[in-house]
Order: C-alpha cells, then structure tokens, then sequence
C-alpha cells in the first residue's frame, strides 16, 4: 500500500496547487520547456498559437499553451540547481502524485523537459550565437550527491576519464556524469553542435572569473577545454547536470539546449544576444511541436 505524505513534505496550497510553482495538476503539460530568466516565458509564449493559464509566484512563472495541437507549458527556474530542485520535484509531483490521497500514482507518468538556456563557449570554435545540445552534463554542483542513483557504463567511464584529467576529484568538489535523453536529442541535430555541458554551482568563482575574489583552481578553464573524452566539453553554465539527474532519478526525459552568449576563450560576448535567443527559441519551437 503507497504511503502518504506528510502535509510538511508535499506543501499543497488552500487552491490545490504545489507550493514554490503554484499549479495544479491541470494546468501541466507533458511537454515542459524550462527557462532560466522569468522574463525569457514571455518571449517563448509570444510563439504559441493560444495560451490557456498563466501562473506567476516568486520567480517561477508559468504559461501553457498550444502551438498548433503540441500542450506546451514553458516554466522559468530562475538561477541554479538549488532552484531545479524546486522545479523538477514539482513539476513530478504534479504528475505522479495525487493531491487527494497525497500518494504516488501507481501508473507512471515521464515529462518531456527541455531547457532553453543561455551560456558561456569553452571552445574557441563555438562562436557566440551558436546553439548547443548537452548529451552529457557533468555536475560540478552538489545537488546529486544527496539522491539514490546509478550510473550506466558509458556515464562511469567519462567520469572516470573526467577526474583523472582534471584532478577535481581530488579537491573538495566531486563531479557527477549523467546523459541526456537520447529520444529527445536525436530531433535536435541541424544547427546545433553537440558536446558535454558542464553545471557549475555559482557565476563567478565557480566559473573560473576572477574580479577581486581569488579563485582556488586558476586551470580551470584550460583543464575543461582541452577534455575530449568520448566527445569535448562544449560549454559550461549552472542547470543543465540538475535537470538530467533528477531526470534520471524521476523518469523523466530531458534535454538541454543553449544559446552561447559568451566565449571564454576568445573572451568575446555576444553583440545582439536576444536576437540569438530569439532564433533558439524559434528553431527549437519548431522541433519541439512536431516530437
């Protein structure tokens, strides 16, 4: 017999929705696209033929819509893993539990979730304004460390790779590996390159940029660079490795996609970024619609 959950564990609103993104379950589609910036669902929603619901608590702002017979709900995250914790929790609850008993469904149902984000180039190559797809995330974050879950052998083996290159295992930072959803990022392949994003926990140090603060790995950058194994890492940002694990742990097919707006190594930002996010969205839009 499923259990039930505590009223502290799964906060349900005096409306009937989940807490931090204030939805119910009605109002979810089971194709999800995450952005990081609140301002970003707007510039994606503009696209959709109709829209149905519009939710706005905190930074967490939510339209769902149609374009053309696709559901679509594009969902702001805000900055970090801290906040895909929030989301992808939610966004599971919604489906997999019921509100009434408040225990887990017994069918089993898997979101499509894709990130449209925004990133900085760790190859000198990818311009800014070039689009990239994640097959991998390694997490320079914490946030797995506190799920149950498994590697494949493909995902042990470039994590193996990883730390015998970098070293960072051997600091106080322990990277995780985990792929995307190959039934998601087989659809994105014409214009996107493909690769390895890295998810750092912070903005700043985290990623190697050094203002006054003194950073404690100054090789970063190069030793992320030069890393080819079994493919290169392409670009680094701080969401891409939380959505693919607690994708992994929920059952949940992900993928991530960004817009390059910084090149680390030509040190270059991009002269009309919300025209390059613009093409992104309308690009990916396009794909998404017919998956």
């Amino acid at each position: 017999m499923a259990f039930s959950i505590g009223a502290s564990e799964l906060i349900i609103t005096a409306t009937g929705a989940i807490y931090h993104l204030n939805l119910r379950p009605e109002q979810l589609a089971d194709t999800v696209i995450t952005v990081g910036d609140p301002g970003r669902v707007a510039e994606v929603s503009k696209y959709f033929d109709r829209i149905e619901h519009q939710e706005n608590h905190r930074e967490f702002i939510t339209h769902t819509g149609y374009v053309g017979k696709k559901r679509i709900s594009v969902v702001s995250t805000g900055i970090g893993p801290d906040n895909i914790d929030i989301v992808l929790n939610e966004l599971d609850a919604l489906v997999n539990i019921d509100f009434a008993t408040r225990t887990a469904k017994a069918q089993e149902q898997s979101l499509q979730i894709i990130r449209l984000g925004t990133s900085g180039s760790l190859q000198a190559d990818i311009a800014t304004d070039s689009l990239v797809v994640a097959d991998f995330g390694i997490g320079l974050d914490n946030l797995m460390h506190y799920y149950e879950w498994k590697n494949n052998a493909e995902e042990s083996a470039l994590q193996h790779q990883f730390s015998q290159h970098t070293q960072l295992d051997k600091t106080n930072i322990k990277p995780y590996v985990i792929s995307s959803s190959r039934k998601l990022s087989n659809h994105f392949q014409e214009g996107y390159h493909h690769g390895i994003t890295v998810t750092c926990p912070g903005f700043y140090g985290p990623q190697g940029r050094v203002l006054r603060a003194p950073v404690a790995n100054r090789q970063l950058i190069d030793s992320l660079t030069s890393f080819d194994y079994p493919v290169r890492i392409t670009n680094f940002e701080m969401e891409t490795s939380a959505i693919y694990g607690l994708g992994r742990v929920l059952h949940h097919h992900c993928l991530s996609i960004n817009t390059i707006v910084a090149n680390r190594i030509a040190k270059t930002f991009s002269k009309d970024a919300a025209s390059a996010i613009d093409h992104m969205i309308r690009h990916s839009l396009a794909i998404i619609e017919k998956i």
